[in-house]
């Protein structure tokens, strides 16, 4: 009543009196009854019948063995239609982690260690300066209020993109760790990264860890594991990619032309050492995991590198492919 008056007041109320457009009624087990190919809904004077057309999303869930839950709710729509809220329940069995899947965040990829197998995604870097570039290119000399201004950008869908790879990669993440009955290692990392990069002079570099989104990503992951009943270990992010988890010594990185080298040496077993790979040992130690770690291995140093990864079922028929490419060549 009180937001029909202040419309009525302002002179945006299409009616002299209010009226319902959508009434919705939550039903108990005794009121309704389910089948797949009539539900049964009490009223006052008798049972409706009702003949139900169900969506993907419902068959999903009713073919892999969830039962339906006794309460649900409806809703009356316009052409006597009638939309029903089916809430699906299942026994959860006590989830016991046998292993731990560390998961390292990048600016341009992420990396995973599986089985003692590193593995790099790439989460490409052209989509955070390539949009960057051309939103620049959009608003010079130009107002951002403008409609056609606004209308050019929203056209450009980065964030949507961005949000298919994270969800995408966390629900790989997640199924693998949900299969082998593992726990999810991150980082703990800021929610407000720029706040932490008081170091980094480059503004270019600045820009694209900004438009990573590290905590989005962490995000996307935690809720996907929350989903699965994965649990999830954040960790201490300090030092995970400049100290050997053999030896505890300092790795030193070579300057390479990049604006991080990616590979270094132990200052006291002096084997190579992949930045992303190291990392993924030292937040497994942390998490602890006691599970001794492979030396003088290639991939320490020169771990596989995949990109065509979006349209992959899981992680292992990404390795399992990788692995036929490489006998192959």
């Amino acid at each position: 009543m009180d937001s029909f008056e202040k419309l009525k007041r302002r002179g945006r109320a299409h009616t002299e009196k209010p009226s319902v457009r959508r009434v919705t009624v939550h039903l108990d087990d005794h009121l309704w009854k389910f089948s797949l190919d009539t539900i049964s809904i009490s009223t006052k004077r008798s049972r409706i019948l009702i003949s139900p057309t169900f969506p993907k999303i419902f068959w999903r869930y009713y073919n892999k063995g969830w039962s339906i839950a006794s309460e649900a709710r409806f809703r009356l729509m316009k052409g006597n239609f009638v939309e029903i809220y089916v809430i699906f329940k299942r026994d959860v069995k006590p989830y016991e982690p046998k292993g731990f899947i560390p998961v390292d965040l990048n600016e341009n990829s992420v990396s995973v260690l599986i089985n003692s197998k590193p593995l790099l995604l790439e989460t490409n870097t052209k989509i955070t300066l390539g949009y960057e570039y051309r939103r620049e290119a959009i608003i010079t000399s130009r107002s951002t209020k403008d409609r056609e201004v606004r209308g050019k950008l929203k056209r450009l869908r980065e964030r949507d993109k961005k949000v298919d790879v994270r969800r995408k990669l966390a629900k790989l993440i997640v199924k693998e760790a949900f299969e082998s009955m593992s726990t999810i290692v991150l980082e703990d990392l800021p929610g407000r990264t720029p706040e932490h990069m008081k170091d980094v002079k480059d503004k270019q570099l600045r820009l694209r860890i900004y438009r990573s989104a590290f905590s989005s990503m962490k995000k996307a992951i935690v809720e996907k594991a929350r989903e699965f009943g994965v649990p999830v270990l954040l960790v201490n992010p300090s030092h995970t990619s400049t100290v050997c988890p053999v030896h505890g010594a300092k790795i030193v990185y070579r300057p390479d032309g990049g604006d991080a080298p990616r590979v270094g040496v132990c200052e006291k077993g002096k084997e190579k050492w992949h930045r992303d790979v190291v990392a993924l040992y030292n937040l497994a130690r942390r998490a602890g995991d006691v599970s001794p770690v492979p030396l003088g291995s290639k991939e320490s140093h020169d771990p596989p590198t995949l990109s065509g990864w979006l349209r992959a079922k899981s992680l292992h028929s990404i390795m399992n492919e990788h692995k036929m490419i490489e006998m192959k060549v």
